[in-house]
């Protein structure tokens, strides 16, 4: 694939963003090396591959998932919040 000035306003109007004209040789060229490091990957044989993998076939056991309470660590977050009662954070009300 080839980055030119056209792929570059595309990728610019995508991603909300705007490159200054001085810049935007630099830029061609580093997603060029990019995209030439990217497509490294297609010398890959993965016909002997899966496609997909999953670490839930005997890789990961599962966890109970047990609450822990650790009022360290609670007065810690509230204590940067704007505003807190009663170990809870205070929020403007957002429905009548």
């Amino acid at each position: 694939m080839k980055i030119e000035n056209n792929l570059l306003k595309k990728l610019e109007k995508l991603s909300s963003l705007e490159i200054g004209d001085d810049k935007r040789d630099d830029m061609i060229t580093q997603l060029s090396e990019i995209v030439k490091f990217i497509e490294n990957l297609n010398e890959l044989d993965l016909d002997k591959e899966e496609a997909t993998f999953t670490t839930l076939q005997g890789g990961t056991p599962m966890r109970k998932d047990i609450p822990k309470v650790d009022s360290k660590i609670i007065k810690t977050i509230l204590k940067n919040a704007p505003q807190s009662k009663n170990g809870s954070f205070v929020v403007p009300k957002i429905i009548d």
